[in-house]
């Protein structure tokens, strides 16, 4: 489990090819003599598997391996050498939980359509996926690229998002696009609810 608040903006140093599978070597500012292996890193929102870890020229560093599937259905498919992943740890009992539940499993991928910038700050709008649109609510939480944030405004399958000069500084907010594609996961909360009321519509309670 996570909460979405980013700890640390690694950069991606070699992308290897095995059969179905990438492994990925990503640098990084933890020290990975404290990362377990098989531990689980959320990297650009998706929870990934520790597969293994060093020390390089004084760079810490882990490894991941991104399956067919992850490949597929998440922006890992698009990383390069060079490009900069937000991460977050897993939550440890005794952890502030800064954002929200947050489970790294991606629901789709998500399309920023516009960025106005002012005043240091940026607002995103961004498109869902219409099957995940009915997910989303103003006021209520969303995680994009790992990043916890409040959801201003929906409108349809388009809603926006608010970042704060601290955030744009602290992750890869800053240097995103329109056009680009973000992982999306909605909100536990959401998704419980949203199946509650389909089970009461089935069963006319």
């Amino acid at each position: 489990m996570f909460t979405g608040i980013v700890t640390d903006v690694g950069v991606v140093r070699s992308i290897e090819t095995r059969g179905e599978l990438k492994r990925v070597r990503i640098a990084c500012s933890y020290d990975v003599a404290g990362v377990d292996m098989g531990a689980s890193i959320a990297c650009g929102g998706p929870c990934l598997t520790v597969v293994d870890k060093g020390v390089e020229d004084g760079a810490n560093w882990f490894e991941i391996d991104a399956a067919a599937e992850t490949l597929a259905l998440t922006t890992v498919g698009n990383w390069a050498v060079g490009g900069r992943v937000n991460l977050e740890r897993a939550l440890r009992i005794g952890d502030e939980l800064g954002g929200h539940i947050v489970t790294g499993h991606v629901d789709g991928l998500a399309t920023i359509l516009d960025i106005r910038a002012f005043d240091g700050m940026a607002r995103f709008e961004i498109r869902a996926p219409r099957a995940l649109s009915r997910f989303i609510a103003a006021k209520g939480s969303v995680c994009l690229d790992g990043t916890s944030l409040t959801v201003n405004t929906v409108e349809g399958d388009v809603f926006s998002v608010l970042l704060i000069p601290h955030t744009l500084s602290v992750t890869t907010w800053g240097e995103r696009k329109a056009g680009d594609p973000l992982n999306l996961e909605i909100d536990l909360m959401a998704r419980y609810a949203a199946r509650l009321v389909e089970a009461r519509e089935q069963t006319g309670a």
